[in-house]
């Protein structure tokens, strides 16, 4: 390898790091790469801490902002700085690779959410312009993937993945796939996400393959994950397991459970989701889903080092 493990790097390492180094950053670790998905609009958990460094003081590796409006960015409890700044600020006070969710809605499917917490703004769809502010802003990775109810199709992503690879791929990792079906009749259970689907995908431009974890959507089990994976391995690009069900607010045996079937699958980034109460997961699920993929070694290595390293 020519870069270190994401495991073992420094905040200034991380972020002196191309796209390809953090890719084989990821992938030196073999599994042991914990994404924590956080929601900014929200009131935070602890009230004048963002719910972001709330998780990477609980040793998430990699930031995941869902809901970020890259025209009108948001993060409650960051410090005032210009929106411009509002990622790069995030990434001073954490020291940590940070992504963000952008959403190839149809509008007419996503009507549902009107008046909702999901409510689709013109800054998350998935867009080669607003994917050009978010690498602007300092954003190292962009998941194409759809909320709740919001009617984003396979279709959908991999359209959106082609215009979207074209303006940053040089520049930023991107991710493609579902956590759950995101209110398509038809694209749940093992049609969430294909082989199919995936080949499509890092044909059009994906580094990171995004499916459900085993055991959060119906029809997904190890053995389903793993044939996945392999697949999207032997093309040389990344998995990623996501917890997109509210399941990261369940019991910690069951947040253990998954991580293993996740692991044993072969996921090189282990997500976990944004609702375990509206925000972030439940701060005992992300130290236990940590711990359980990687020891307490490693866990509280990622806690205790300091970002001015």
């Amino acid at each position: 390898m020519s870069v270190k493990r994401m495991l073992d790097c420094t905040a200034s390492e991380l972020a002196a790091y191309s796209k390809k180094e953090l890719l084989e950053s990821i992938a030196g670790c073999e599994g042991r790469v914990l994404a924590c998905e956080t929601i900014g609009i929200t009131p935070p958990l602890l009230s004048d801490v963002t719910n972001a460094e709330y998780a990477a003081s609980l040793s998430a590796d990699i930031l995941l902002l869902n809901m970020f409006d890259v025209q009108h960015p948001v993060v409650q409890a960051l410090p005032k700085v210009p929106e411009g700044e509002t990622v790069r600020e995030l990434k001073r006070l954490t020291g940590r690779t940070v992504g963000i969710n952008l959403e190839p809605v149809q509008p007419e499917l996503a009507k549902g959410n009107d008046g909702t917490l999901w409510q689709m703004s013109p800054g998350r769809l998935a867009t080669a312009e607003n994917a050009r502010r978010a690498a602007d802003m300092g954003v190292d990775l962009i998941v194409l993937t759809g909320n709740p109810g919001n009617g984003v199709s396979n279709a959908a992503i991999e359209h959106a993945l082609r215009e979207i690879s074209a303006a940053v791929g040089d520049r930023v990792i991107l991710a493609a796939g579902k956590m759950h079906a995101s209110g398509m009749i038809g694209e749940g259970g093992t049609r969430i996400m294909t082989v199919d689907d995936a080949q499509a995908f890092i044909a059009a431009g994906a580094d990171v393959i995004l499916l459900p974890a085993p055991g959060t959507v119906p029809g997904i089990t190890m053995e389903y994950a793993h044939q996945l994976i392999e697949a999207v391995h032997a093309q040389g690009k990344l998995a990623l397991t996501a917890i997109g069900t509210s399941q990261e607010g369940a019991d910690v045996a069951t947040i253990r459970q998954i991580a293993l079937l996740c692991k044993m699958a072969g996921a090189d980034i282990h997500h976990i989701g944004d609702t375990g109460v509206p925000g972030m997961a439940l701060p005992q699920n992300i130290l236990a889903y940590s711990i359980a993929v990687r020891g307490e070694r490693h866990t509280y290595h990622r806690m205790a080092q300091s970002i001015n390293r």
